[in-house]
């Protein structure tokens, strides 16, 4: 979100989640933008669900116009908002109404002081890589992971994979799960791959529930080109970008497997504490309870129980 110059009107692009309550942060950002000369754009579908002076535009001109879009809902909100801007960056601010939120950072009620603080330059951007997969001219992009998954009663998926154009292995899995040092910490680390800092130029390569084949987690330079080939025994995978089902390839076919830098573009208002809260957000997942749970765990207040 740079300097406007004179007599620009900044536009500001909203991205919703499909079924939580956008209403409240919605009218936030719709107040704070007309207090600072700027417009709120959104999707038609989603118009209804937003308070009065947002205009209502198509998919493809929200991505084409927005300077900066916010997105209120979850990680997968968020995800969504990133790959709709691709082709052209621009900041995203993450506004949580999910669970974890491992993306996203201001909480609706700081949103008004985070809007503040936007409108005086105190803020950075986190750039994010996608991974970006090729069949023909046809392009998907992702910036968790590709995940190439098993469709019950289609047979396993299998297919060979090159790196740099060197054989590295096949795999017989449940699902090839290719993913972003930011996408470390989500399918594929459920998939038993190891967490990678964001720092990192690297791309992770790991097998759900392999059956033969390579079985360990492949972690390989982004500047590493990979194919996979998809073997003629094996059954048609879904094709999966961040969690989204995109299409179904077929045996036989030829995905080629990159990554592109700087293609996200996230606010940070304050990064240092973000990744406190995400390490412990993290740590959450390994944990043998859910967190309403942990509550009975603990022992009761003083005073607050019969004397013994």
């Amino acid at each position: 979100m740079s300097q406007p110059s004179s007599g620009f009107r900044m536009q500001i692009g909203l991205v919703l989640h499909p079924r939580r309550d956008p209403a409240p942060s919605a009218k936030t950002i719709v107040d704070w933008a007309r207090s600072h000369g700027g417009q709120v754009l959104i999707a038609i579908k989603d118009a209804p669900r937003c308070p009065e002076g947002v205009l209502a535009v198509t998919e493809d001109q929200l991505a084409q116009r927005a300077d900066a879009l916010v997105s209120i809902g979850g990680d997968g909100t968020m995800l969504g908002a990133l790959r709709s801007v691709a082709a052209r960056p621009v900041p995203v601010l993450g506004v949580n109404l999910g669970r974890l939120g491992f993306l996203v950072e201001v909480e609706p009620n700081d949103l008004g002081a985070a809007l503040d603080r936007i409108g005086r330059r105190e803020f950075t951007i986190e750039e994010h890589a996608a991974v970006v997969v090729s069949a023909g001219d046809e392009q998907v992009v992702a910036f968790n992971e590709i995940a190439l998954t098993r469709v019950p009663g289609e047979g396993l998926v299998q297919a060979t994979l090159h790196v740099a154009g060197r054989p590295a292995g096949h795999y017989r899995c449940d699902a090839l799960v290719i993913a972003t040092p930011t996408g470390s910490t989500a399918y594929s680390y459920a998939a038993g791959g190891p967490v990678v800092s964001p720092a990192l130029d690297a791309v992770i390569i790991s097998a759900a529930a392999p059956v033969s084949g390579v079985a360990r987690p492949l972690v390989v330079s982004s500047a590493e080109p990979l194919r996979l080939n998809l073997l003629d025994e094996g059954g048609p995978p879904a094709l999966e970008a961040d969690g989204i089902v995109v299409r179904r390839p077929q045996p036989g076919e030829q995905l080629d497997v990159h990554m592109r830098a700087g293609a996200g573009q996230v606010v940070r208002l304050d990064p240092e504490r973000y990744q406190r809260r995400k390490q412990v957000k993290l740590s959450l997942l390994d944990l043998p309870f859910l967190p309403d749970e942990m509550r009975d765990l603990l022992p009761p207040p003083p005073g607050s129980g019969p004397d013994r």
